[in-house]
């Protein structure tokens, strides 16, 4: 069954033991993909993955949360099912926010709650910060809501950034994109991501493959690969942290960003910003586990998201009109 509303197409299919829609928001350059749980009337949650995966980064994770939510899980532009930005462009941070202002209006969500990975966890804390009335708690898997970068690097990441686009487009005309059998893409999403098990690679890879002639391309826009030029700095982060009005909890494993960025200048810029949700008494706690915990040890994690969900949003929340989706 198709049901439009404002552009957005919405299958509904029934997968195990829960319904799951596939979704649909048309876009200037094709369409951002997603997939949807949970009633039309539910409390509305967005869930925005980390680098490199897709929304299947919530496949175990939703099941496990409140059945009185309505999660929408989207493939980034570049990620999953999702289209990739038109040639020449380079993907830049600034314009996952934009996506997400995109996905939100087609949606017609007013006010709502964020999951976000990772990379997901940075667009969701800023996009909290910017549009505070719309977002009432945010959830930060291994992600610290912001990434600062020290002043005096910007200039040499930006130059590197702009090299690596005119490099890569150079390439691209003379490379033919590599075909892989699903053993051997599965093998390179492990190499390439040591924090999956291999369940998990399965899982992302359900919406990360493309079937060609002779086997598998990697459906994600490798530009995504491309340095970032748009960066924040620490000071900025401590003008915008604070006008985040949500609730936010941070849930960190314990094998990974606080391991993965130990050294101490890093770890100067995210104890102090962990130290800031805790001045503004927001929740933190560590986990056992690594970056991917969520995905591959779902367990794990659900108890806190659940309880925080319960406690921050539903038991607050007054009716939530029933969605048109």
């Amino acid at each position: 069954m198709i049901q439009a509303l404002k552009g957005v197409r919405h299958l509904t299919s029934s997968t195990m033991k829960q319904a799951v829609s596939e979704l649909s928001v048309p876009v200037p350059w094709g369409e951002i993909r997603g997939k949807v749980w949970g009633p039309g009337h539910g409390h509305p949650v967005l869930c925005l993955h980390g680098w490199a995966d897709n929304c299947g980064s919530f496949n175990t994770l939703i099941p496990l949360l409140p059945k009185e939510c309505r999660f929408v899980a989207v493939d980034l532009p570049g990620h999953g099912r999702s289209s990739h930005r038109p040639p020449g462009i380079l993907p830049i941070f600034a314009s996952y926010l934009m996506d997400v202002r995109r996905v939100i209006d087609a949606l017609q969500w007013s006010r709502f709650s964020i999951i976000g990975h990772s990379m997901g966890g940075n667009i969701g804390g800023m996009f909290s910060a910017l549009y505070p009335d719309m977002v009432d708690a945010l959830v930060l898997l291994d992600s610290y809501g912001f990434f600062p970068t020290d002043v005096k690097e910007i200039p040499g990441l930006m130059r590197q950034g702009l090299d690596e686009l005119i490099q890569f487009e150079k390439k691209k005309e003379e490379k033919k994109e590599r075909v892989y059998t699903y053993e051997k893409a599965v093998e390179r999403l492990l190499a390439g991501n040591q924090s999956l098990s291999e369940q998990s690679a399965k899982i992302l890879l359900e919406r990360g493959l493309v079937e060609v002639e002779g086997g598998f391309v990697f459906s994600r826009d490798f530009r995504i690969n491309l340095k970032n030029v748009a960066r924040t700095t620490m000071e900025q982060c401590w003008e915008i942290q604070p006008r985040m009005q949500a609730s936010v909890l941070v849930i960190l494993a314990e094998n990974g960003l606080e391991k993965t960025f130990a050294e101490p200048k890093r770890k100067q810029f995210t104890s102090a910003l962990l130290q800031a949700y805790r001045d503004r008494n927001h929740t933190v706690v560590t986990v056992p586990g690594d970056h991917h915990v969520h995905l591959n040890k779902p367990e794990v994690v659900a108890p806190f998201v659940s309880d925080f969900l319960q406690t921050r949003v539903l038991s607050s929340a007054g009716p939530v009109p029933t969605s048109k989706l």
